[in-house]
């Protein structure tokens, strides 16, 4: 854990060095605040300045944009500056970094089904995660989940409107009384999840927006 952390704070400070004074700005708002979060204005042209893949990020108290520093295989590491780290495997967010209450694992029971594609499931699909919580070392807890299709609906990102299929995914945690539903939206041609709302923790709630792809700008 110690040589991951220090693996990707080297790393995210050799990002940051080559960004732009507002996108430093902007990773420096994803920190605490009892006011609860600054809504942050971002333009194309500013995410396009800086030559990354990049996500807003919203929790209950801050809000800012990370940028993924590396990929290794289908594993992304999303960084702030205030050092921040999010780990995300086809959308879905493993583990955390410097959030309070972290995630500091997830493993599949089975075929993960973001890695199948959410937009492929059969609607009401069920799947079991294990989980495991930094804060007070909780390891192995049975995460079931059921997958519903919604429908299609129009989210507006920067600056375009997406008509995206909605699909909420109910969670249940019994071992810690922790029941809650995420929500993902898709991009239907391909299963791109281009917004999402997960709880991570029962502490932890993020809303995450794809900004830039490793391709460019969303499409």
């Amino acid at each position: 854990m110690n040589i991951l952390r220090s693996s990707v704070y080297l790393a995210m400070a050799f990002i940051l060095c080559g960004c732009n004074p507002l996108m430093k700005a902007s990773f420096d708002t994803l920190k605490a605040s009892t006011a609860g979060p600054d809504s942050l204005e971002l333009t194309q042209a500013q995410v396009d300045a800086v030559p990354y893949p990049q996500i807003k990020v919203t929790t209950s108290s801050s809000e800012g944009v990370m940028a993924m520093l590396r990929q290794r295989g289908d594993l992304q590491f999303w960084v702030a500056s205030g050092k921040q780290v999010l780990l995300m495997r086809d959308g879905l967010i493993v583990r955390s970094v410097g959030l309070g209450s972290n995630l500091d694992g997830t493993r599949w029971e089975g075929e993960s089904p973001f890695k199948r594609g959410l937009h492929l499931l059969p609607d009401g699909y069920s799947s079991t995660r294990r989980i495991d919580i930094y804060d007070g070392y909780r390891v192995g807890i049975a995460l079931n989940s059921r997958f519903t299709q919604v429908g299609i609906e129009d989210i507006k990102i920067m600056d375009k409107t997406y008509a995206l299929l909605r699909i909420d995914e109910r969670i249940d945690a019994p071992e810690i009384d922790f029941q809650a539903v995420n929500h993902y939206w898709i991009r239907p041609r391909d299963g791109l999840i281009l917004q999402s709302q997960q709880h991570i923790t029962p502490q932890i709630s993020l809303k995450v927006i794809q900004l830039r792809s490793k391709q460019g700008a969303i499409n």
